[in-house]
């Protein structure tokens, strides 16, 4: 199955359980205290923090409906620099395009994961592209980097889902936000150039909105926290007991809490568990769309609603101890489109739980 060859190596970093009856009763406390401490703490609203970036700055593409040419026509308009981090590199059009801009005098620098035998996958495109010119470095062997950003000319920041990955595009629900805002674009190429250098990264949430891991639990559990009537999810993994603990509460407390997923037998436990809280929870085959993206959109009604978008996949791992790149905006055409693209799949969807 895609998950095991594609995300799976992030779970092995450090993981409780791939089911929730695996979790000691002493993690579940903790988590338990991690989530109150979480919520008591956190004083803004995931649509304030999301406020300083304007909604003109920010659109979304949808995969596999748009197809990867906007970013292959991105790269070649670059005219002065280009910065990629990227998990999973296997794309010989977006790997010529990057050696065009090199031998075209712009610094084309990229950082490739190492972890888990993914520098092995890694290692033809790192050829190609280094002897065409690009600088490509692998991240250090010590922290898996599962972000996939782009920035252009220090002018566009393309945050995204997905990885280039050729064979998976036609078959793969994913995201690409494209923020222009100057702020995150300059928190970004901050970051990028720290882990380019392996040198110790900051992680600014740029004009308030970038959501970066280390340390994504938070802004996430708030968004949940935030909603006060309905909350949309998609995501490849469900593997975090704060993260699921938060979707239960909000089922609890009134909020119509919908996930959708590719069925997988790994999540079974945590996704009837979830169900039995109230949330409801439909799965998709992979002889359909294969639910490759993370979102989550709060309270999505009307001409409102708040949305991340992002590499974070719901495990200890991606929220605590990848690097990780997501976006939250209350953006009206990136919130319109992530809702109607995941209440199609939920349409879709079997109740399995």
């Amino acid at each position: 199955m895609r998950a095991t060859f594609a995300e799976a190596p992030e779970r092995y970093v450090i993981n409780s359980s791939s089911t929730r009856d695996g979790v000691p009763s002493v993690l579940r406390q903790l988590a338990v205290m991690v989530l109150a401490f979480t919520l008591a703490s956190l004083g803004a609203t995931a649509s304030q923090a999301s406020a300083a970036a304007a909604p003109s700055q920010l659109s979304i593409s949808v995969e596999p409906a748009t197809g990867f040419g906007f970013l292959g026509h991105a790269i070649l308009s670059a005219r002065h620099t280009i910065d990629l981090s990227m998990y999973e590199f296997e794309d010989p059009t977006i790997e010529a395009d990057l050696v065009n801009r090199a031998r075209a005098g712009v610094d084309v620098r990229v950082v490739l994961d190492s972890e888990y035998g993914i520098a092995s996958d890694n290692e033809p495109a790192a050829t190609t592209l280094k002897r065409g010119g690009v600088h490509v470095v692998f991240a250090p062997d010590n922290r898996i980097f599962h972000a996939k950003y782009l920035v252009i000319d220090g002018t566009s920041l393309y945050i995204g889902t997905a990885n280039f990955q050729a064979q998976y595009y036609s078959s793969t629900r994913d995201f690409w936000v494209l923020d222009r805002n100057h702020a995150d674009i300059a928190a970004a190429q901050a970051t990028f150039t720290a882990d380019f250098a392996h040198h110790s990264a900051p992680l600014s949430t740029g004009s308030g909105d970038l959501v970066w891991s280390p340390g994504s639990t938070n802004a996430l559990v708030n968004l949940i926290q935030s909603a006060k009537d309905s909350l949309l999810v998609e995501n490849e993994e469900m593997d975090s007991y704060t993260i699921e603990s938060a979707l239960e509460a909000a089922s609890r407390r009134g909020v119509d809490v919908e996930v959708v997923m590719t069925y997988d037998s790994e999540w079974h436990a945590a996704l009837s568990e979830l169900a039995v809280d109230g949330v409801h929870v439909r799965t998709l085959s992979e002889s359909q769309v294969y639910i490759h993206a993370k979102v989550i959109c709060a309270d999505c009604l009307g001409s409102g609603g708040t949305v991340f978008v992002g590499s974070e996949n719901f495990s200890t791992s991606s929220l605590d101890y990848n690097r990780e790149l997501g976006i939250i905006t209350t953006a009206k055409s990136v919130v319109d489109t992530v809702r109607t693209t995941v209440e199609g799949d939920y349409a879709q969807g079997l109740s399995r739980f």
